[in-house]
């Protein structure tokens, strides 16, 4: 999993840096509004820390505006303002959870990991979505329990859509994070791998958003269109 922690404090922010590191986060950290706004830009990202009193501006601008853009990317606020009303305004604006300064790293990591639990079905190590199933570290797959058999590839590329459910992942992204080699014009091998999980999975998982990507749909819609 990918996140972004936004901290301006350089000894808050490298303790919380190296403790999601090591719990086998890939955590990139920035200590400004604007890098943020950047990082986020990428769309590379499963989850965010936030902080608000930042030396640019304040963090709940850029919660404001990713919500506004529809951006679904869960987002846990870290934060010196502790009364009601600061708390009740962070999850109002969009947060999906709020922890107040100071606070143990112990609990930071357990709300971490409830937040992946309730937003991608992440429990165990294993990713979970209406029927689905990945377990990362033994790369093994099911349907309602009956075992799949995926390539590397087609393992990679359902993980990373189930990573980010109810979010279009652009066609570009998937090439440069899943194919051997990144993107390659011309070349159809991402509607191959697309085709043959559709095949395995069933219908109804992976919708096509025709000329942008593709996208797993948390809840099924009243018409996918054979999956397509």
């Amino acid at each position: 999993m990918r996140l972004l922690l936004v901290e301006d404090d350089l000894d808050l922010g490298n303790g919380i840096r190296i403790a999601l590191a090591d719990q086998g986060l890939d955590v990139v950290w920035v200590r400004r509004l604007d890098d943020a706004r950047r990082e986020l830009a990428s769309g590379l990202f499963d989850m965010a820390i936030l902080d608000l009193g930042l030396p640019d501006g304040d963090g709940l601008e850029l919660l404001q505006a990713q919500r506004r853009n529809r951006q679904r990317l869960p987002v846990l606020i870290l934060s010196a303002r502790d009364s009601l009303n600061d708390r009740l305004q962070g999850l109002d604006h969009g947060a999906d959870d709020y922890l107040v300064k100071p606070f143990a790293l112990a609990e930071l990591l357990s709300r971490v990991r409830a937040l992946a639990r309730r937003s991608y079905g992440l429990d165990d190590e294993t990713l979970r979505l209406r029927g689905l199933a990945l377990h990362e570290p033994t790369r093994r797959a099911s349907v309602e329990g009956r075992p799949v058999e995926l390539s590397r590839c087609e393992f990679d590329l359902l993980a990373l859509l189930l990573k980010r459910a109810d979010r279009v992942v652009t066609r570009r992204l998937l090439e440069e994070q899943v194919l051997p080699g990144g993107p390659d014009n011309g070349s159809n091998a991402l509607e191959v791998h697309v085709s043959n999980l559709r095949r395995k999975i069933g219908p109804g998982f992976i919708r096509t958003v025709r000329g942008i990507g593709y996208v797993v749909d948390a809840r099924p819609l009243p018409d996918t269109g054979g999956g397509a």
